[in-house]
């Protein structure tokens, strides 16, 4: 994988989630040979380059938050004059949740090389182990921290088929299930993913209102939450929505605006509910 047009290249490497196991030879081999390693924690890429034997031989610059867009120009002057950057999490896939977007974006503006070590995901990891459907899912983050902001962002879900991924932190999971109970039902299933592939890893699962209970003893360590999407509504019949319109109509709202009305909350045709409902005997 050689530079493009004399720039160097940014390489975003997943990192084991906690089995050091976990890391393959594609990692060991960026790490063993990169210019440049911006880390999101420099501690724990000490620790994870000790345990895989291997001695990185360019510099190591810290890049998490706080610093990510200072850092940035530094970083992109170095991918110009050619160097090969490789960009590590404190585990998983940089970007997702982590630092790496704002750096990839801005290689991807000035067509610099960006490639990727694939490797291990808690969103993934949880989502295969959850039980829960895994043919279409969608991505989250983390909930907010504030009550009302978190129901209202639960509120934004209720409609959501796709089985929906996100994290939270330890401390806050007990108030976050709970809220999410009150908003989508407490039989709503969802898996709660703690320590994915660490020693005390453990997945509990059931409806949302028993893990709120469990989550009140405390719980520790990274946490992902699996969520079932809701069940798909069953689109009412034709003459459901002509008597919908005919509510309105003797209401006093002309056929023509009650039946645009109805069908377009219904997602029918327009033309056909009106037709259905001046037919009506």
């Amino acid at each position: 994988m050689s530079p493009v047009s004399g720039s160097g290249r940014l390489v975003l490497a997943a990192t084991p989630l906690g089995d050091i196991r976990d890391a393959s030879p594609k990692l060991v081999e960026a790490l063993r040979t990169a210019d440049v390693i911006a880390a999101e924690d420099t501690r724990r890429l000490r620790s994870l380059v000790a345990a895989l034997g291997v001695t990185p031989p360019g510099r190591v610059v810290s890049f998490y938050d706080q610093v990510e867009t200072s850092r940035l120009p530094g970083l992109l002057e170095s991918l110009r004059g050619g160097a090969t950057v490789v960009l590590v999490t404190d585990a998983g896939m940089p970007s997702v949740s982590d630092p790496g977007f704002r750096i990839t974006a801005a290689c991807v503006a000035e067509d610099i090389t960006v490639t990727c070590v694939p490797g291990p995901s808690a969103v993934t990891t949880a989502l295969a182990v959850s039980g829960l459907p895994s043919d279409r899912f969608c991505f989250e983050g983390f909930p907010p921290r504030k009550q009302g902001e978190r129901q209202r962002w639960f509120a934004g879900l209720a409609a959501e088929q796709r089985t929906c991924v996100f994290f939270e932190s330890p401390h806050r999971l007990a108030a976050t299930l709970a809220d999410a109970a009150e908003v989508l039902g407490g039989e709503r299933r969802a898996a709660v993913c703690r320590e994915l592939t660490k020693t005390y890893e453990e997945v509990r699962r059931g409806g949302l209102a028993e893990l709120a209970a469990w989550a009140e003893e405390g719980v520790r360590g990274e946490i992902t939450v699996v969520l079932e999407g809701a069940a798909p509504v069953e689109a009412p019949s034709l003459e459901v929505l002509v008597e919908r319109v005919l509510e309105l109509v003797a209401g006093g709202e002309r056929m023509k605006a009650a039946a645009a009305a109805v069908a377009e909350a219904a997602g029918v045709s327009k033309k056909a509910l009106y037709d259905a409902a001046v037919s009506r005997p």
